[in-house]
């Protein structure tokens, strides 16, 4: 338990997988149809924030009808779960209907759970309108909501009926939202392949060709995932990054220095890092490499005790019993899963880390 077989780095080398309910379109709106006329649901309705209402909805060019809800990580609850499932029922959807989830991590996370938990389940289809949904949260399954402050506590797991990445949804986006998703491509090559580092290390989030980068990072997620569909091995090298940032992201949520989800996993990322050079599994020129990388794009901020992310950390569902289980890298693009981490470990490390920006 723990290391990654030899087996699935030369199995990907050899053989990618991409999910078969993903889609390429940069016609947002004859991709739409052309599902409608495959699908034929009996009734089907958008989910929109009021972001996507004003940037997105109009490539659809649809007349269905809409259900919009508030944007933002502080909305993703099952109060707002009850406001979709309300709406789905006023327009008297069925078993046989369909909600086209318009938006970001959040839209696609709570859309895909109200669908999945609707009348015990009618399909859903995402439409990602951000990096950081296009490269990681539409894929995969993993559905849910934020519970009294905990991150993606209620949930399931359930396939998207289709998955359609636009990248004309980019062009909407604030470059704030571009380097947030730009954190998961990273996670990506950091977990799981040296060479993708040495191409996405160097590139500018504000100027990047995304096409590629965008399909290579889907490649290396669904290849785990695909391995792994219930996150009982493989798949949790994902959350590299995602245990103290999940705490991190959390902590902030709806204050004045609330932090985007790839900006609090940028700074996971560097204390779970800091972890591992402290127990001499990472070597400390890989670790100042990436520690560059990741503090030449995101900001550093000043973080709690520990104290007040125990909460959270405890939480944390990879967690066994009292153990805090966190997945670390040993090396560039290898990471390590279901590692126990003492607290005196995560003190340490942040420690460390406020020590380095205080220099800086």
């Amino acid at each position: 338990m723990g290391q990654r077989p030899q087996k699935y780095q030369n199995q990907f080398k050899a053989f990618v997988v991409l999910p078969s309910y993903l889609k390429f379109s940069n016609n947002p709106a004859s991709a739409l149809t052309a599902s409608l006329d495959v699908l034929k649901p009996d009734k089907a309705a958008i989910l929109v924030d009021e972001h996507t209402r004003m940037d997105c909805l109009p490539l659809l060019d649809s007349d269905l009808p809409i259900i919009e809800i508030r944007s933002g990580e502080k909305n993703k609850t099952i109060d707002t779960c009850a406001l979709i499932w309300q709406a789905m029922t006023d327009l008297g959807f069925s078993r046989k209907s369909l909600l086209i989830n318009v938006g970001g991590g959040v839209i696609g996370d709570m859309g895909g759970f109200a669908a999945s938990t609707y009348k015990r389940g009618i399909r859903f289809i995402n439409y990602p309108s951000t990096l950081l949904s296009m490269v990681d949260a539409s894929i995969g399954g993993k559905l849910g909501v934020d519970f009294k402050g905990l991150k993606n506590h209620i949930g399931v797991f359930r396939k998207p009926t289709e998955v359609v990445v636009c990248e004309l949804f980019l062009q909407t986006l604030p470059h704030q939202q571009i380097r947030s998703g730009f954190a998961e491509v990273l996670k990506h090559a950091l977990i799981f392949d040296e060479k993708y580092w040495e191409l996405v290390k160097r590139i500018q989030p504000e100027s990047a060709d995304w096409s590629g980068i965008i399909k290579h990072s889907i490649e290396i997620k669904g290849q785990v995932v695909e391995d792994d569909p219930m996150e009982t091995g493989l798949r949790k090298i994902l959350n590299f990054g995602h245990s103290l940032g999940h705490a991190i992201e959390s902590h902030f949520l709806d204050t004045e220095h609330e932090l985007l989800h790839g900006e609090a996993i940028a700074i996971g990322m560097v204390l779970e890092g800091l972890i591992s050079k402290q127990r001499g599994l990472l070597s400390s020129m890989q670790f100042e490499e990436m520690m560059e990388v990741i503090t030449s794009t995101y900001a550093m901020v000043w973080l709690p005790a520990i104290d007040e992310l125990l909460v959270e950390l405890k939480q944390d569902k990879k967690n066994e019993g009292e153990n805090l289980n966190f997945a670390i890298i040993d090396q560039i693009g290898h990471c390590l899963w279901d590692i126990p981490v003492q607290y005196d470990e995560i003190e340490l490390a942040l420690k460390t880390y406020s020590n380095t920006i205080q220099k800086d």
